[in-house]
């Protein structure tokens, strides 16, 4: 009988050195994944993600900018998703971690491995050039993985202190599991690491990211609509569920209404990664969550986002391992000894 799979797609900063070969080592087979990618970078004189990848060092000033991550990480995670063996699992539904939406919306069939493609590229491109302020992360779990309600309430007490500061402006980009992750203009980045506590790395600043899912992203709306065009999105195949939480399914939804969203308030409001996962969990009861590469760094933060919900009973970190050495709860294809599971 087969398992019940919910598929995660990685975001942003998830391709790093130690993911250098990830295609060539994995995916070699692979090739008509790999093509398409590559052929949409050729057509834009870009380098292929098969040059990227198959680089003899990796430069974080080539391999982490937006315009060549974004379409590594889609070929990767685009590859690890077409290996999942289909006799073992039935895929449930889809859901992604902010880039990661985009490559949801391929593996649910709404865009095409193409269209993906050149969204996922202008998308990368659009951030690169037109991206403004960044983003910082901040834990806001315990050593168990629960959320300490005392960091909610004093990020909320944060959120409202900057606003009253005209020379800042600071927002919620993510909700990750366990983490927060700040939007912010040079001002504020500056003040959050002056006053978020210090905690192990925590607070910490992400290299070569924008100000994703706030307003300070309000002018990447027109220009990311004139380069991507409606015609890409369809009707879907599996349920996909967005940064709100809210599930699109099969043929139940406007073209119109997922192009607007994908294209506006997904660019320009937080998104809600924690409860995405939950809404996933609690609607479509999979046995599996698989989480695709490249990167390890998504199965905490979607561990988290469980054990907040109490799913199937889980009520920390400690539980979690427990139960993922009976059975695996949580498959990370970044994970060598994982991947297996999900392979046929």
């Amino acid at each position: 009988m087969k398992k019940r799979a919910l598929v995660i797609c990685p975001g942003r900063g998830t391709y790093n050195a130690t993911e250098l070969g990830y295609l060539k080592t994995h995916h070699a087979a692979r090739q008509d994944i790999i093509a398409a990618v590559d052929a949409v970078r050729t057509a834009k004189g870009q380098t292929t993600v098969s040059q990227l990848d198959a680089a003899d060092k990796y430069a974080p000033s080539v391999h982490m900018t937006g315009d060549n991550a974004s379409a590594l990480i889609y070929a990767c995670a685009m590859s690890d998703f077409a290996a999942i063996d289909r006799e073992q699992y039935d895929i449930v539904a889809v859901t992604g971690n902010s880039m990661g939406w985009y490559l949801a919306l391929a593996c649910a069939g709404i865009v095409d491995l193409a269209g993906g493609a050149r969204l996922v590229n202008n998308m990368g491109g659009v951030m690169h050039q037109h991206g403004a302020g960044g983003q910082i992360v901040w834990s806001i779990c315990d050593e168990n993985w629960n959320v300490q309600k005392d960091k909610l309430l004093f990020i909320n007490n944060l959120i409202i202190e900057s606003s009253i500061i005209s020379e800042v402006s600071i927002h919620v980009s993510i909700r990750l599991g366990g983490m927060i992750v700040f939007a912010a203009d040079e001002a504020g980045l500056k003040w959050l690491m002056e006053r978020l506590p210090k905690d192990d790395r925590f607070p910490l600043r992400l290299m070569h990211h924008a100000a994703f899912h706030s307003p300070l992203l309000n002018h990447v709306v027109p220009i990311a609509r004139a380069g991507n065009p409606l015609s890409d999105f369809g009707a879907g195949e599996i349920p996909a569920i967005d940064g709100q939480g809210r599930i699109w399914s099969p043929r139940a939804f406007s073209r119109e209404a997922i192009y607007d969203y994908t294209l506006g308030a997904q660019l320009t409001e937080s998104y809600d990664f924690t409860r995405a996962v939950q809404v996933a969990a609690a609607e479509f009861a999979p046995d599996t969550v698989i989480v695709l590469g490249p990167g390890t760094t998504l199965g905490a933060p979607t561990v988290q986002a469980l054990i907040a919900s109490g799913w199937r009973g889980l009520s920390g970190k400690a539980d979690f391992q427990a139960r993922q050495q009976e059975e695996l709860m949580l498959i990370s294809m970044g994970i060598s000894e994982q991947r297996a599971w999900a392979l046929s």
